[in-house]
């Protein structure tokens, strides 16, 4: 279960974000209103949520889930992948001062985003990608296993991040599409097969027994509806542009 959350307001500057969607620039003001809604259905999962201020340098800081992994034993920052958004940590790894004694750090050569990292129980799973390099995974999972913890790596060579195609929704239930419906890595989980088409809908969040899902998604809503687990539907078009889903909004832990 989880009790709080961190996030952080979008900058203006977030119509300059990294992107590969081509969905066009993002609409400033209806991502606000989109990130507010977002917040709201946070605290209404019973998560405390801290907000952090928006960073006018760092057009990506949004995607705050990036920049570190935050685990109940174990708290890691990142070094993300994009060289432009190395920057993020700090604010976050100051934050994190309050919450955990130690605070682990990954260091060059290593690259990693926490959009890679899905935990399953007392496992991670980590996923090779454009961002996150064998070396920042190997070093994540050094942390892991000193806090008890577990990783393996999945290469993934179609999305972004890994849990741009995978979602876990507890008790072995996992969303997914693409290539990974295929992995051997999650062939005994209880799949929730999700359309190519609709491919955007499985990064969704599991919170204290609600689940978080893109708006605009019927055949995967229903296919979670199906699990009996209380759906959220959010609108989140305008991140959608800059490739980031709804996991990418917020550390929670």
């Amino acid at each position: 279960m989880f009790s709080k959350a961190i996030v952080r307001t979008p900058a203006k500057s977030m119509v300059d974000g990294i992107t590969t969607a081509g969905l066009g620039k993002p609409d400033y003001e209806l991502a606000l209103e989109q990130h507010r809604n977002y917040i709201q259905a946070l605290e209404s999962c019973g998560l405390a949520v801290t907000v952090l201020e928006a960073d006018e340098r760092y057009p990506d800081a949004q995607f705050v889930e990036d920049v570190a992994l935050l685990l109940p034993r174990c708290a890691i920052m990142t070094r993300p992948g994009a060289e432009s958004r190395r920057g993020e940590v700090v604010k976050v790894s100051a934050l994190l001062d309050d919450y955990y004694d130690k605070v682990d750090t990954i260091q060059a050569p290593g690259t990693a985003d926490a959009g890679d990292i899905m935990m399953v129980g007392e496992h991670c799973y980590i996923g090779l990608s454009e961002r996150t390099n064998h070396e920042g995974a190997a070093q994540i999972t050094g942390f892991l296993e000193s806090a008890g913890y577990s990783g393996s790596m999945i290469s993934i060579s179609e999305a972004l991040h890994l849990k741009s195609s995978v979602s876990y929704l507890e008790n072995n239930r996992l969303v997914v599409t693409g290539e990974l419906c295929v992995a051997a890595e999650f062939a005994d989980f209880d799949q929730i097969s999700i359309p190519e088409s609709e491919g955007y809908a499985t990064n969704c969040v599991w919170i204290n027994d609600r689940v978080l899902v893109a708006q605009g998604y019927p055949q995967s809503i229903e296919k979670i509806r199906a699990t009996g687990l209380e759906i959220i539907e959010l609108d989140v078009s305008e991140f959608c542009k800059l490739d980031g889903g709804l996991s990418c909004l917020s550390l929670r832990f």
